[in-house]
């Protein structure tokens, strides 16, 4: 949960980064025109824009998990659950530019882990949201498809000028449904005499199992 101070610094540096990007001169315009304490600020977000920048994303996520427990998706089917998700996270973007900067500066290769830890925790909460059991490669796998979905969704959105982004919506529906056959696919050769053998007791599958709460890996941090 945000504190007052943390969103108040979100909201302030938004305002710079469209100029100077996800910068050290963004982060101490956000810290002076908020007031806060320089020392308070660095030390919430010990790398300055950095953190700030993943804060926002955290904050973005939350306010996704928020609409989806207030939405009736009753009448949705699993794949428009999982595509209305990745929607209100999209949604819950208040600065297209700002996330234009932060995407374009986690390519860099000292970002890149970064970029990659925002998508995959996005993409974690979407199916831990949704009641995703699996307990073993499967939380692996879908984790994974997932975030290269929202991933090439949100550079889609970037670009995209038609009316109430009604292309991105068709382009997120076409990658679920992508998501969907690779998910049927999977399970049609996992079930098969080859997927049987590689499951086997012992085998290397077999041991692949989810990362525990305390290990410092995206997912089950929440």
């Amino acid at each position: 949960m945000m504190t007052e101070t943390e969103d108040r610094l979100i909201d302030a540096i938004l305002g710079h980064v469209v100029f100077d990007g996800w910068s050290d001169t963004s982060f101490d315009a956000a810290v002076a025109e908020t007031g806060v304490d320089p020392v308070v600020a660095r030390g919430l977000f010990p790398r300055g824009a950095r953190d700030l920048a993943r804060a926002w994303h955290d904050r973005g996520d939350d306010r996704m998990v928020a609409a989806m427990e207030a939405a009736d998706l009753s009448d949705l089917r699993y794949s428009e659950k999982v595509a209305q998700a990745v929607w209100l996270r999209i949604e819950a973007i208040d600065d297209k530019e700002a996330l234009r900067r932060a995407m374009v500066q986690n390519v860099l290769p000292l970002n890149a882990p970064d970029g990659a830890r925002m998508l995959w925790q996005t993409a974690d909460r979407i199916w831990t949201l949704l009641g995703d059991s699996s307990d073993d490669y499967n939380w692996y796998t879908k984790r994974m498809t997932l975030s290269g979905v929202i991933g090439s969704t949100l550079l889609f959105w970037l670009g995209d000028d038609t009316p109430d982004a009604s292309a991105t919506r068709d382009f997120l529906d076409r990658r679920i449904e992508n998501v969907m056959q690779f998910e049927k696919l999977k399970s049609r050769v996992t079930t098969g005499p080859l997927g049987r053998a590689l499951n086997a007791p012992g085998s290397l599958l077999s041991m692949i199992r989810p990362p525990r709460p305390r290990d410092d890996l995206p997912g089950r941090s929440h």
